[in-house]
C-alpha cells in the first residue's frame, strides 16, 4: 500500500483520534465476532473479519476498502479467527468444533482438525509461530502445534467456557478468562497459566462477581486490562501476584451480554473500546477518563483496533455485520 510506506520503518507517531469515516464495508450476512489487521507491517492494509455468517473474510481496509476473499471452510459461526506471524495464513475456529489453518492466496487448507468443543478463543504463541492456545464451549484449553497436528498440552480449568486467552510478555505464561462467576463465588474469572508445565499459577486475580470477555495487554508497560461483563474496565499488574489496581477503573461504556473487545493504541497512550450501544469509548490510559466517543454504528459494536502503522486509522465491527474504517 502506497499509505503505508512512508511510515514503514520510522518510529510510530502519537496515536490520534479518528474524525471521519472512510470506508464502510457490508459483506458479512451476520455479526462480526473478531477483527485484525495483518501483523506484516508491509501487508498491513489487509484485515481480517471472521463472522456468524460461516465465513473469514480479507479486506485492502486501506486503500480501497473492498472485500479480497472469502473463506468458506466452516459449517457454522466463525468465532475467532487469527493472522499467523508471516502473514500468509490464516487460523480460524468455530462453533463447528473444527480449527482450519488456511493459506491467504490459494485459500486451501494446511491443517484441518476436530475438536471435542465449540471453539471461542485462539491464541499464537507470542515466540513460537507454530504453536498456538485453543480454548471454547470446554473445561479444557488446549495448546497444539502445527508442524505436528497435536495437541502439545492440555491446560484443565473448573469451568464451562473459556472467553478470552492472553499471552504475557516472551509467552512463559498466559491468562485465560472464563465463564465461571457463580452465585457464592467469583475465583477463575481470570486464570493464569504456565504455558510449558500446564499447571494453573493463580485462579484469585479478579474477585468480582463479572466474567471479562476480553484481555488485552499494554504494549510498553507489564499491565493488563480484563473488560468486564460490569460495565467497566479494570486494570492488572502483569506480574505475578497479577494485582487489580484499585485506583483506575474504565467505564462509561455498555457491556452488557456482548463480547466487547478492547485494546490499546500501538503508544500506549489510549484505551479503546466497543460499546453494546453502537459506540466507541476513547480513554486516557493513564487518568481512566473518557477523552471522546465515536458514534459509530447502530448495533453493538464488538470490536475497534487502531492500525499498527498509520496514528489514526481505525477499524469498528458490529453486529449487524458491518465493518468501518475511520480516520
Amino acid at each position: 500500500s502506497e499509505l503505508i510506506k512512508p511510515y514503514l520503518g520510522s518510529k510510530y507517531k502519537v496515536t490520534e483520534i479518528p474524525k471521519s469515516l472512510i470506508f464502510y464495508m457490508s459483506k458479512h450476512s451476520g455479526p462480526v465476532n473478531e477483527i485484525q489487521w495483518c501483523p506484516v507491517q508491509e501487508r498491513s492494509h489487509m484485515l481480517l473479519s471472521a463472522s456468524m455468517d460461516k465465513t473469514v473474510k480479507v479486506w485492502d481496509a486501506v486503500d480501497t476498502g473492498c472485500c479480497l476473499k472469502t473463506y468458506s471452510c466452516h459449517s457454522c459461526a466463525v468465532r475467532a479467527a487469527r493472522w499467523s506471524s508471516c502473514g500468509r495464513r490464516i487460523l480460524s475456529g468455530g462453533f463447528d468444533s473444527t480449527l482450519h489453518l488456511t493459506d491467504v492466496e490459494t485459500g486451501k487448507q494446511i491443517f484441518s482438525s476436530k475438536t471435542e468443543f465449540r471453539i471461542s478463543a485462539l491464541k499464537f504463541h507470542p515466540t513460537e509461530s507454530n504453536v498456538f492456545i485453543c480454548g471454547g464451549f470446554s473445561p479444557e484449553v488446549k495448546a497444539w502445534d502445527l508442524r505436528t497436528s497435536k495437541v502439545l498440552r492440555v491446560y484443565k480449568a473448573a469451568v464451562q467456557q473459556t472467553l478470552d486467552i492472553l499471552f504475557l510478555p516472551e509467552g512463559r505464561e498466559f491468562l485465560t478468562s472464563t465463564d465461571a462467576v457463580s452465585r457464592d463465588s467469583a475465583d477463575r474469572t481470570i486464570v493464569a497459566w504456565d504455558f510449558q508445565s500446564a499447571a494453573k499459577i493463580s485462579n484469585q486475580i479478579f474477585h468480582e462477581r463479572y466474567t471479562c470477555p476480553s484481555l488485552t495487554l499494554h504494549p510498553k508497560e507489564s499491565v493488563f486490562v480484563a473488560q468486564t461483563n460490569g460495565n467497566y474496565m479494570a486494570l492488572f499488574s502483569a506480574q505475578r501476584p497479577y494485582r487489580i489496581n484499585k485506583k483506575k477503573r474504565y467505564e462509561g461504556h455498555k457491556v452488557e451480554g456482548f463480547a466487547v473487545g478492547c485494546e490499546f493504541s500501538p503508544d500506549g497512550t489510549l484505551l479503546v473500546t466497543g460499546s453494546s450501544d453502537g459506540k466507541v469509548f476513547f480513554y486516557n490510559y493513564h487518568t481512566s477518563r473518557i477523552i471522546r466517543t465515536l458514534s459509530a454504528h447502530k448495533e453493538a459494536c464488538v470490536s475497534a483496533i487502531f492500525h499498527p502503522v498509520l496514528p489514526s486509522l481505525l477499524a469498528t465491527c458490529d453486529w449487524a455485520g458491518e465493518i468501518k474504517i475511520w480516520q
